[in-house]
């Protein structure tokens, strides 16, 4: 318990921090009826008050448990919330393939973000967690896209211990994890592993730096192999643009001043 007393603390801290440096006191997010974003609506709450609103942007193929989840949250924790649809949007350019379909919704959705976050004045916090990002598990301008992001250095299954310890209700807690792109998809079935297989591995060779071989001693080899394939195939999800080095000086080579530099 202790543990997440913690983290809760500085993530709060953090929250509040890395916004009010910009000059601004807003932030949003969107709110899926999913366990990641619950999390960080619940933080971002704690941390910015009435400052703080939560956008649900269902599609036509979204589940009506993802909106009534999220509006218990909300109700549970008193956060300001809008729901915008994106089945317009989604109707004006129609996609047969599952797959650029659901890149398209999370580009969508984050094209409404921002929008959102011009005429409030508020930065945009990322819902995305560690596992997520490292698998690349994830559409870059869309669920991938944020100005600070709270839990991305948390394990999906982290991220349910913290849920429970935070009072994030059941109901989204216990529902199978889901971007909630169509009709029945499930995260842990287009990955073809369970989180609770995933993260062990991406700990072990993340955070503590394990080889490929000393992995392999410990884990299934198709799960490894796995595993390393999409942390260095996603690489490119993780980092800027890559900008051809002309200059004495370049952005992302050596023009590396803080992001938080002050004339």
């Amino acid at each position: 318990m202790k543990k997440w007393e913690l983290i809760e603390a500085f993530l709060i801290r953090f929250i509040k921090e890395e916004i009010t440096k910009t000059g601004l006191k807003k932030g949003i997010c969107g709110l899926s009826g999913g366990i990641d974003s619950a999390v960080v609506a619940v933080l971002a709450k704690k941390a910015l008050g009435e400052n703080f609103k939560a956008f649900m942007l269902p599609s036509q193929y979204s589940s009506k448990s993802s909106i009534e989840d999220a509006k218990e949250l909300c109700e549970k924790f008193d956060i300001d919330y809008e729901i915008i649809s994106i089945a317009p949007l989604l109707e004006a350019y129609p996609i047969d393939d599952k797959v650029r379909f659901g890149n398209f919704s999370a580009r969508m959705r984050m094209a409404i973000l921002y929008d959102k976050s011009a005429e409030l004045g508020a930065l945009v916090i990322g819902t995305s967690n560690k596992s997520e990002l490292m698998l690349g598990y994830g559409t870059l301008f869309g669920d991938l896209a944020s100005a600070l992001n709270p839990i991305g250095d948390l394990y999906k299954t982290e991220i349910f211990e913290f849920a429970e310890y935070l009072g994030v209700p059941d109901s989204i807690i216990n529902k199978p994890p889901s971007a909630d792109l169509w009709q029945g998809q499930s995260d842990e079935k287009e990955l073809g592993y369970a989180y609770s297989q995933i993260d062990p591995v991406l700990e072990d060779f993340v955070d503590n730096r394990a080889t490929k071989e000393e992995l392999l001693k410990k884990y299934d080899k198709d799960l490894v192999e796995f595993v390393i394939k999409k942390v260095y195939q996603n690489q490119f999800k993780r980092k800027p643009p890559i900008i051809a080095k002309l200059k004495s000086r370049t952005v992302g080579h050596d023009f590396l001043y803080e992001r938080d530099i002050r004339l």
